[in-house]
């Protein structure tokens, strides 16, 4: 039932990326007068058709193939092409009629399209599904710095100000991957100001174990909402209104410092003093493999900001630009040898494994988005049989006025 449901998930996003990248096109070229001969969703392989409906000159349809999908635009050299259509004289609603610049708009509209779409999905999403977000500057008592992040040079209390030398407003910003492919954070520390630089390979210590693990907002105080019947808290006896002290003889003080004690000790038996109706106990308690003892723990709530429709819209875009910033850095790194290229490339089923097997609405449009700008980026790269191969020759074109020959397109 999991892989089916990975797989719907998968074949939706197809559907809206595809359709949206081939409206662009369209749109395009019905703009400049050029006839569309097909507009087709998935690909119809050898001739099969699942659906099929004739309006105006272009013929509209579903193929049974779900991995794709195309416009077949009346006079352009393509994977499509008519070759005997081609030996034809220009015909006026031809692609290959019309003026350089107007092919190359036609040619970069199923890109804009995929970006303006993945800015919408990143926007919307943070407006209806996130609402609000936590301001760096509501984090007065500075970061709480686990285990990973002191590796980097992080200390518990370090107030961050600024990423690579520009300041920063939301705190997911820092913990992304704006500085997981490395960055300069500059940071105030008892006073004075600090650079930690985080490498270029971090995001290689990264597991999804240990992610929520490098720093936080946690350096403040927390209360124990409840206890889990099944962990090692109910076992060891231990109370909703107790107030944990120690760990191990350690101190335990804010929300932070009580998760990362626990995360240290992962699978082991741990010695916690306790503060009882204002007598201290000591206990001993079996703390889980993933690092938990069975509490509900509520930290104390900073005060966050909502999104309005225009910050919605500006953090839309940056998201959606860091995430095309972030698949050029991991590229970058491919081609450098520092990956190898089979396991940064995601095939479908990769991919649909990404989307998970329950469907989550916030989860599908993030990814979603993210597929939107990775495919808008990956077509416009100069490679032939891409839009970024046409509009490669396309702006050659309308650089030196020259135009290629049909057979060397």
């Amino acid at each position: 039932m999991n892989g089916l449901v990975m797989a719907a998930q998968l074949i939706t996003a197809l559907a809206i990326l595809v359709t949206l990248h081939e409206l662009g096109h369209f749109m395009a070229a019905r703009a400049f007068g050029i006839r569309v001969e097909k507009f087709y969703l998935f690909f119809d392989a050898w001739g099969f058709k699942l659906f099929k409906f004739k309006k105006g000159d272009t013929e509209y349809g579903i193929g049974w193939l779900p991995f794709g999908g195309y416009v077949k635009i009346a006079g352009m050299v393509d994977e499509s092409m008519d070759k005997e259509a081609m030996k034809q004289p220009p015909q006026p609603w031809e692609f290959r009629s019309k003026p350089a610049w107007q092919r190359l708009i036609v040619m970069v509209g199923g890109v804009v399209m995929n970006v303006l779409l993945g800015i919408v999905i990143f926007s919307f999403s943070l407006l209806h599904y996130n609402k609000a977000y936590l301001p760096v500057r509501e984090i007065k008592d500075g970061i709480y710095s686990y285990e990973l992040g002191r590796k980097v040079g992080f200390q518990t209390g370090d107030k961050i100000i600024a990423v690579n030398g520009k300041p920063v407003i939301r705190f997911e910003d820092i913990i992304s991957t704006r500085t997981l492919f490395g960055a300069e954070i500059t940071v105030t520390r008892q006073g004075i100001d600090t650079i930690i630089k985080v490498p270029d390979n971090f995001y290689k210590t990264l597991t999804k174990k240990n992610r929520g693990y490098f720093i936080g907002e946690h350096n403040v105080s927390y209360i124990i909402d409840s206890i889990s019947e099944s962990g090692g808290a109910k076992k060891a006896g231990l109370l909703a209104t107790d107030k944990i002290q120690t760990i191990n003889g350690d101190s335990i003080i804010t929300f932070g410092s009580l998760r990362d004690h626990l995360y240290q000790n992962a699978g082991k038996t741990v010695e916690i003093n306790i503060l009882r109706d204002a007598e201290e106990k000591s206990i001993t308690a079996e703390v889980d493999t993933n690092g938990k003892l069975g509490l509900a723990l509520h930290p104390k709530e900073y005060k966050l900001h909502e999104y309005t429709f225009l910050s919605a819209f500006k953090y839309g875009i940056s998201d959606s630009w860091e995430a095309v910033v972030s698949n050029l850095k991991g590229l970058g790194k491919v081609f450098s040898g520092q990956e190898k290229a089979s396991d940064a490339v995601q095939g479908p089923i990769g991919i649909a494994t990404i989307f998970g097997g329950t469907w989550d609405w916030q989860w599908f449009w993030k990814i979603t988005g993210l597929l939107s700008m990775i495919l808008a980026f990956m077509n416009i790269l100069p490679v032939p049989a891409l839009d970024g191969g046409h509009v490669i020759f396309l702006l050659f074109e309308v650089v030196t006025g020259i135009r290629l020959s049909d057979k060397f397109l």
